[in-house]
C-alpha cells in the first residue's frame, strides 16, 4: 500500500508548486499472469491469510483464472477491501475462475510442524482440490513456502494428508495479492473463507470474540487470554501475550464449548516465529 505524505497545515504552498494527486488505488491486471501462461501453461495465483494470528487456522487460497474473460469488477488485495465487498466478490470470482479451492491447516498442525510447512501443507492441500493441476503458481511475497526443502520434506509426516507428489513450478512476486488479478482472487477466496470458519467458532466460544478480531492479537483478545488462558484455537507453541505461566490452566480452557483435546506445547522449531514476532 502506497503512503501519502502530506504537508503540515500550516506550511504554507511553495510559488509555482503543482498540487499533488491523491493515490489511486492499484488495479489487479494480467500481464504477469499472461506471461507466464505463454506455450500454454495453466497459472495459478495463490495467496494466504492467517499467517499472523494467535488462533485458528492458516488459509491459503489458490485460483485459476480465465485469461479470456473480464475479470470480476473490484478485484482488489483482501485487506483492502471491507468485508461486505470481500463477501460479495466470491461468486463472481467463482463463475470467472477455470478452478479454485481454499486449504487449511489447524492449530494443532502449525504447533506441530511449525508455522511454514503449515502454509505449505495449506497451499498443497489447496492444490490438490483443483480439478487440474496448474503448471505454475505465482505466488505473493519473496519466498517459496509452498516447494518443500528436502530438509523439512520429512516434517509432513505429522500431517493427516499425503503431500503432492509434485508440486508446480512457483514464481514469487511481491505485492502479487495487489497487482495480479489471480492472486488477488485467491486472497478475497481465503479471507473470506477463514472469517466464516472463526465466525463460527465464536458461536461455540464467544469469550475469545473471533467473530470481531478473527484470531489477531486485538486488546480484547489478549485479555480474554489473560483471563481464560489458551483455547483449543491458540498456537500454543507460540508465545501468547498475557499468559506467560499460565499454561496450567490452558487444558480447562481448551475444552470449553469446543470439546476438542487441549494441543500439547511443543519445542519451537526453526519454522516457528520468534518470541514476540508477529509475522504478517
Amino acid at each position: 500500500m502506497t503512503a501519502t505524505v502530506s504537508a503540515p497545515a500550516t506550511a504554507p504552498p511553495r510559488r509555482g508548486s503543482r498540487p499533488v494527486p491523491p493515490p489511486r488505488t492499484v488495479t489487479p491486471s494480467r500481464r504477469v499472469e499472461r506471461e507466464l501462461a505463454e506455450g500454454g501453461l495453466v497459472v495459478a495465483g495463490m495467496d494466504e491469510v492467517g499467517r499472523g494470528c494467535l488462533a485458528g487456522p492458516v488459509s491459503v487460497g489458490v485460483v485459476v483464472s480465465c485469461l479470456d474473460r473480464r475479470a470480476p469488477s473490484g478485484l482488489r488485495d483482501s485487506k483492502l477491501l471491507p468485508p461486505p465487498r470481500r463477501e460479495a466478490l466470491v461468486a463472481p470470482i467463482r463463475r470467472w475462475a477455470v478452478a479454485c479451492a481454499v486449504g487449511h491447516a489447524s492449530p494443532a498442525e502449525i504447533d506441530a510442524i511449525g508455522i511454514i510447512a503449515a502454509l505449505r501443507l495449506a497451499g498443497h492441500r489447496a492444490l490438490a482440490a483443483l480439478p487440474l493441476p496448474p503448471h505454475v503458481v505465482l505466488l505473493d511475497g519473496n519466498h517459496d513456502w509452498l516447494t518443500p526443502p528436502d530438509d523439512l520434506f520429512s516434517g509432513f509426516a505429522a500431517a493427516p494428508e499425503p503431500v503432492l507428489a509434485v508440486v508446480p513450478r512457483v514464481r514469487t512476486r511481491i505485492k502479487a495479492d495487489m497487482t495480479c488479478t489471480g492472486v488477488a482472487a485467491a486472497s478475497i477466496l481465503a479471507k473470506v473463507e477463514r472469517d466464516g470458519l472463526m465466525r463460527a467458532e465464536h458461536a461455540r466460544d464467544p469469550r475469545f470474540d473471533w467473530a470481531e478480531n478473527k484470531g489477531y492479537a486485538s486488546p480484547s483478545h489478549i485479555a480474554a487470554l489473560a483471563q481464560h488462558g489458551p483455547s483449543a484455537l491458540h498456537r500454543r507453541s507460540w508465545s501468547l501475550p498475557g499468559v506467560a505461566g499460565a499454561e496450567a490452566g490452558s487444558g480447562e480452557a481448551a475444552a470449553h464449548a469446543t470439546g476438542m483435546p487441549a494441543v500439547p506445547r511443543v519445542p519451537r522449531t526453526q519454522d516457528s516465529p520468534s518470541d514476540g514476532m508477529m509475522v504478517s
